[in-house]
């Protein structure tokens, strides 16, 4: 893998989308339309078969906005989409609220039964994020055991759920994706060969609007 120039630890990611939001001003929701643009253009070019069904796993912080948003556009592309939601919909970030209200408009089909991933041809990561600061247990733990043990492949956005950003290394556990689209600039973690193995081939969506401090 070839490394960009810029690469970041979660305090400092956090730090660059603050000061893009607060100081310069790009409201969250852009950002969002466009890191899930770039996770959309990824999984449209992959081949038809794979697209069959997609399940986005969805988790209730703005991972899982990125996910709604890139469900909704992959379905206005035609693609047939599901959305597994880790937690009941209400308990969620507002940003995921809005997504969720969009999704809701389209009438995309909604579970909490991870028994969906059973149906799917392509699961999408949009779980947990880059702040994760402990071992990941209970139901998530459960729920990324369930994707691992799916025949889809895997594309986990920004980076694979369970991960720690800084090391790589799986709090407790983590997803293993086949692909993942990670946002503005490589996390440290993904430069190290624990987090390497767990995100299979990276992709940076570096043209997503972040301001370079």
């Amino acid at each position: 893998m070839k490394l960009m120039t810029k690469v970041v630890t979660a305090k400092e990611m956090q730090a660059l989308d603050r000061h893009t939001i607060e100081e310069v001003g790009i409201p969250a929701l852009v950002l969002m339309e466009r890191a899930a643009l770039a996770v959309a253009d990824h999984i449209l070019a992959l081949p038809k078969e794979k697209r069959h069904q997609v399940v986005v796993v969805v988790g209730n912080g703005n991972n899982g906005g990125d996910g709604l948003a890139v469900a909704r556009l992959l379905h206005l592309a035609g693609t047939p989409v599901k959305l597994l939601f880790a937690l009941p919909p209400t308990q969620a970030s507002e940003a995921n609220r809005i997504q969720q209200h969009a999704c809701a408009y389209y009438q995309l089909p909604v579970t909490t039964d991870p028994a969906v991933l059973s149906e799917a041809t392509l699961i999408v990561d949009a779980l947990l994020g880059i702040g994760i600061a402990r071992p990941v247990e209970g139901h998530y733990a459960d729920l990324i055991d369930a994707m691992n043990q799916a025949a889809a492949p895997i594309v986990a956005i920004d980076l694979p759920s369970g991960m720690n950003t800084d090391t790589g290394e799986a709090m407790g556990i983590a997803v293993t994706a086949a692909s993942t689209v990670t946002l503005a600039y490589l996390k440290v973690g993904l430069t190290t060969p624990a987090g390497e193995a767990q995100a299979g081939h990276i992709i940076v969506a570096d043209h997503i609007g972040i301001y370079d401090l």
